[in-house]
């Protein structure tokens, strides 16, 4: 199954409440942190929700 590469370029200081728990339910937590998830249509819509704070790659494992 594919996998999302996701990382976090920006703070989430300033954003909406919303935003941040976004951040959090990714499982980030610093700036330049990654983490590897299943590409779901639930994390694909995460994803795009805050996509100005995160770069996204795609792999396969």
């Amino acid at each position: 199954m594919k996998k999302l590469v996701i990382t976090q370029i920006r703070s989430g200081i300033g954003t909406p409440e919303k935003h941040r728990k976004t951040i959090k339910g990714l499982g980030l937590r610093k700036i330049g942190q990654t983490v590897v998830r299943e590409d779901t249509p639930e994390i694909r819509g995460m994803v795009r929700k805050i996509q100005y704070l995160l770069k996204v790659e795609e792999g396969e494992q």
